[in-house]
């Protein structure tokens, strides 16, 4: 605005009483709001279609299923809760590319194998609870519920060293992904959020004839930003193919981080 316009405004207004102005303040506003709640109305009254961004899925409330999917990253978990087939391997990879592993165990696991325990909590990576023994929690009773977690929690410390700062606390996940709303809510009033999996590696049906090759295909044919990855330490799959899978997954420019790095 040039000297003289912004003079002859500043004349103008002077021409206007006190109240002649909050008259038209007002006047402003009222026309403001009335533009405004129709703006609002007529973007209220468009549909969301939900359908064109994912697939509605029926899943339990505040579940984690996958993580961050604006990052290339990918998200790979451990779930303990049988043998130590893989144990040793599985800490060999996560050093060798230098990643921070996330492990889901249960008490009796913890119990079974204090001194591999030690090594992943030294070794920087994170435990989260698979509850003590393994049960299918929806046939559990709250209070039942409750103590499977609660029990694992304590056993980790007992195991570690009471001297430490440890919990399996904010993540739980579900003995064989079997959960409800009820078992989700009781986990959640004592402290724990579900984490779920993208991907079921079905490292665990080595018995019953699956391979390592098959494994491997399920895990790279399906890799996508965010995927949270199933595999299991009670196997020999996965530390057959483990160096091989992330070697693969690194080379196509995408970044493997811990559950808490990820989501």
């Amino acid at each position: 605005m040039s000297q003289n316009n912004h003079h002859n405004s500043r004349k103008f207004r002077v021409h206007f009483s006190k109240k002649s102005i909050t008259v038209i303040v007002l006047a402003l506003v009222i026309i403001a709001t009335g533009i405004l709640d129709l703006s609002f109305k007529e973007k209220k009254e468009k549909p969301v279609i939900i359908a064109e961004v994912a697939p509605i899925r029926m899943v339990p409330s505040g579940e984690i299923e996958h993580g961050d999917m604006s990052k290339k990253q990918v998200i790979f978990t451990f779930d303990a809760g049988a043998g130590l087939q893989s144990g040793e391997k599985i800490l060999e990879v996560l050093a060798k590319h230098h990643v921070k592993g996330t492990f889901f165990m249960t008490g009796k696991f913890v119990e079974a194998n204090p001194d591999f325990v030690r090594k992943v909590v030294t070794a920087g990576h994170e435990i989260f609870n698979h509850t003590y023994d393994h049960p299918h929690l929806p046939t559990l009773t709250d209070a039942e519920i409750a103590a499977e977690l609660n029990r694992m929690d304590a056993t980790l410390v007992g195991a570690v060293g009471s001297t430490s700062i440890i919990s399996t606390k904010p993540f739980f996940r579900a003995p064989y992904g079997d959960r409800d709303e009820r078992v989700m809510n009781v986990a959640l009033k004592n402290g724990y959020h579900g984490v779920y999996w993208t991907v079921d590696a079905h490292d665990w049906e080595e018995s019953t004839g699956v391979t390592s090759a098959e494994v491997t295909d399920r895990i790279i044919s399906n890799l996508k930003s965010g995927n949270i990855y199933l595999m299991h330490i009670g196997d020999n799959i996965t530390g057959d193919v483990l160096d091989q899978v992330f070697a693969e997954i690194e080379a196509k420019g995408y970044k493997i981080v811990s559950l808490t790095q990820g989501i």
